[in-house]
């Protein structure tokens, strides 16, 4: 059991950036990544057809016989964590809570910003999870629906996602904290903090989130005894920029490891 993979999954490469700190803090373990690039972004769809999406890809990977599963997506973690669970024989975690606690202990000032997707400001999920733990915090929510394509095409530090940082968020002067809602988003990191200001924390879900994971395998007894680790990448589908842009997201070449799959 401790040698089986790790399942983790997002609508599209985002995810890529959970995947890049849980191999940093638990290099032992084997990784299934899926990621569903034929129907990204989820963010401005409906919360049915989210759910359906996030189910199939749930099923799949289950089939690979994992022993975790990871949801990397901030949509699918808002919207349907807690059904995947109730159907999953083995332990899932989304990137929220983790992120939530995360944002808690770094604001000084008591104000603090999210950024995601329509779907995920729109469930208030970041407010209800941070004001459970500190109720006093005030939170600006804010959707960016274009910095996920604007990611997905490897354009992160390009003039088109700095123009649509300074619509999204140029007047988030009072904060002290802002969190990149989205795994997509730590792309256009360095544009975001150019924009907001320097003096702004930014943090985002995926160290917190393989904080989360390390402490779940270690208190179920299933960290992984071996040293030879592999990561396979599954993708549904593989547009052009694909490669160039996941090799961004985890800052090495993953060519000889990437496959397109189909979820039926």
């Amino acid at each position: 059991m401790k040698n089986k993979p790790i399942g983790v999954f997002d609508s599209g490469i985002g995810g890529l950036t959970v995947v890049k700190e849980i191999q940093n803090t638990l290099p032992n373990e084997n990784i299934i990544y899926l990621g569903d690039t034929a129907r990204v972004p989820y963010g401005s769809r409906g919360t049915e057809i989210i759910t359906e999406f996030a189910i199939e890809l749930t099923q799949f990977l289950l089939k690979k016989d994992v022993k975790f599963l990871v949801v990397a997506c901030n949509t699918i973690s808002a919207i349907c964590l807690e059904k995947i669970q109730e159907i999953s024989p083995v332990p899932v975690i989304g990137v929220i809570k983790p992120a939530a606690k995360q944002i808690v202990d770094t604001t000084k000032n008591q104000r603090i910003a999210v950024i995601g997707t329509r779907a995920t400001i729109d469930s208030s999920i970041y407010e209800k999870e941070i004001h459970s733990i500190n109720p006093k915090i005030e939170v600006i929510s804010r959707a960016c629906p274009l910095f996920v394509s604007i990611s997905e095409e490897g354009l992160g530090s390009s003039d088109i996602a700095r123009l649509t940082a300074e619509y999204y968020l140029k007047d988030l002067n009072t904060i002290d904290t802002l969190h990149l809602g989205c795994t997509h988003y730590p792309l256009l990191k360095e544009v975001i903090h150019n924009v907001v200001g320097r003096d702004i924390k930014i943090i985002d879900s995926a160290a917190p989130t393989a904080k989360e994971l390390k402490k779940c395998l270690e208190e179920n007894n299933l960290l992984n005894e071996g040293s030879q680790a592999s990561s396979t990448y599954l993708f549904t589908d593989l547009p052009n920029r694909l490669i160039t842009t996941s090799n961004l997201f985890l800052g090495k070449d993953i060519i000889n490891s990437i496959h397109k799959v189909n979820l039926s």
